[in-house]
């Protein structure tokens, strides 16, 4: 699902979390200068920034006698970056005072799992803030803020970065690796069965904790169909190595032993629910772009499904784990690196498993139906190179893919086929998103080059089961109100799907363990609606 969907208490945004690798992190406690350059915009100019759009302005300020003031297009995120200089192993604490709509910090090339956290509405000075580890070999990373494609400006001063600084930046090229896919084995995953006509999806904390609870494999509520573990993480981000384990009894203190968890998920499957291991989320990075990586991802996924039996492989990569390189523009015919050796990552272990082979993906909006009007860094290179860029992924597995499940919270606005903004929180941005996965979409708008329509089957809507999941919590009033229109052509709204699609899956939850922490409004009021 989304990130690793951490609360969003007290109205703050989702902060993405550093992923740890297993090397030892030197603290940074002693070294409280800031990193960055330029970091009020206090030179009246930009100096130290590489920006699309901004400037220095003298109102409104937080500190000092100027501040950033970007302003985005419908091309155009507003960016502006800073290259700094850290060290390898090392912590660092990132903030910015920000005001506007949909205003976004983060960095990239740590190495060690890039990170970013936004706000949908700053209304007065508001701090983001997040935190990551370098990697043992990071010299430098990249700090940006942006806004979000066609919003209003946005204003951002005293960017801070805190840690230890490091020598100028260099480069070095791995050598190329040459490693070839292992033969698959005969391994079978228990009998998968059909799902029933409509299935609820949800995503169960088993390897942390995150306020809501933990819940035992043998207490999670019937009324859920499919049950994602959450999550196996990657050893690196680069290495393609995943591991899962549950969550450590200082955290969890009601864990159940291994033996009584994989127990409990017997029981489950014997009582005809799917049990799969989901990769990724927001703390975990994972980009194969090599064999080896792909090789590995496909070893150590399979180790995972046949030590806890489980049903299948749930795909959540965010972040920085998918984008395309700069003339990757068919996603028909994708040739990035990290695409295509998931696509072969994929299709190895499907083949290694069988036509029981449970397959569902959750990305998030930005990498799918932003593809309407962006798809890579687009024609003149100008765009985010990572919108769309499930696309290529989703189209290659499509007849291996048994749900799409995109993640329509956690968003910034996204055109419809109506060509108009939705947002999300609503039926409307519900019914826009699902509409454009099952009639298909031009991609950039050029109609001819569309993105096939899945099967109404093959897709579900994902939705936060409580207003601390994620931001965009929709009501189960809405939501119905959404799949009235599309499987009905009953209560929609202002947008119009472009068919009636009465074979809709259902629909999926970031998390069981929020929905229990909200009293099972979202299982108990979905399950009402959309029998089995």
């Amino acid at each position: 699902m989304t990130r690793r969907r951490f609360s969003v208490l007290a109205g703050l945004a989702l902060a993405a979390l550093p992923v740890l690798a297993l090397t030892t992190v030197t603290p940074s406690a002693g070294a409280a200068a800031n990193l960055v350059a330029n970091p009020g915009f206090e030179l009246g100019e930009t100096s130290g920034w590489t920006c699309t759009s901004g400037r220095a302005v003298t109102t409104p300020v937080h500190s000092g006698s100027r501040a950033l003031s970007a302003t985005p297009s419908s091309s155009d995120t507003g960016q502006c970056s800073q290259v700094v200089s850290v060290q390898p192993n090392s912590a660092y604490t990132l903030s910015s005072w920000v005001q506007g709509s949909y205003v976004y910090l983060g960095a990239t090339g740590t190495t060690a799992g890039d990170v970013s956290t936004w706000t949908p509405a700053a209304s007065t000075w508001t701090q983001l803030s997040t935190a990551f580890n370098t990697g043992p070999s990071t010299t430098s990373v990249t700090v940006y803020l942006h806004g979000w494609y066609g919003q209003p400006g946005y204003f951002a001063d005293d960017v801070t970065l805190s840690g230890p600084g490091g020598p100028p930046p260099t480069t070095t090229t791995p050598p190329p690796t040459t490693t070839t896919t292992p033969p698959p084995t005969t391994t079978t995953p228990p009998p998968a069965g059909s799902l029933p006509k409509h299935v609820l999806v949800g995503y169960l904390h088993s390897s942390f904790a995150n306020g809501s609870g933990y819940i035992r494999m043998a207490d999670v509520p019937s009324e859920w169909d499919i049950i994602n573990l959450a999550f196996a993480e990657p050893t690196s981000v680069t290495s393609g190595q995943l591991q899962y384990k549950l969550c450590p009894v200082a955290e969890c203190p009601n864990v159940e032993s291994e033996a009584e968890f994989i127990a409990g998920i017997k029981a489950k499957q014997a009582a005809g629910k799917k049990v799969l291991i989901s990769i990724g989320g927001q703390n975990g990075q994972v980009q194969l772009a090599t064999t080896a990586a792909r090789d590995a991802f496909v070893s150590s996924v399979s180790a995972i499904i046949d030590k806890y039996g489980l049903n299948g492989l749930d795909i959540d990569f965010e972040g920085h784990s998918l984008s395309l390189n700069a003339g990757d523009r068919d996603f028909k015919n994708p040739t990035t690196p990290v695409v295509v050796n998931l696509i072969s990552a994929l299709k190895s272990l499907k083949a290694k498993y069988g036509a029981n082979f449970v397959l569902t993906m959750a990305p998030e909006t930005f990498f799918v139906q932003l593809g309407y009007q962006f798809y890579g860094s687009g024609a003149n290179g100008t765009a985010d190179a990572r919108a769309a860029s499930y696309l290529p992924v989703i189209h290659a597995m499509r007849d291996a893919l048994t749900l799409l499940h995109v993640q329509d919270y956690n968003s910034g606005p996204i055109m419809g086929l109506d060509n108009q903004y939705h947002t999300m929180g609503v039926a409307d941005f519900h019914t826009a998103m699902t509409d454009m996965l099952l009639s298909g979409f031009p991609i950039e708008g050029n109609a001819s080059n569309t993105f096939p329509a899945l099967r109404p089957e093959q897709v579900a809507i994902g939705l936060p089961a409580s207003p601390n999941a994620g931001n965009g919590f929709t009501s189960v009033a809405e939501v119905k109100a959404s799949y009235d229109c599309l499987t009905k052509a009953q209560s929609c709204g202002s947008y119009k799907p472009r068919g009636v699609y009465p074979n809709l899956r259902g629909v999926m939850a970031w998390s069981i363990n929020w929905d229990k922490f909200n009293n099972f409004e979202f299982s108990k009021g979905h399950r009402a609606y959309l029998p089995r």
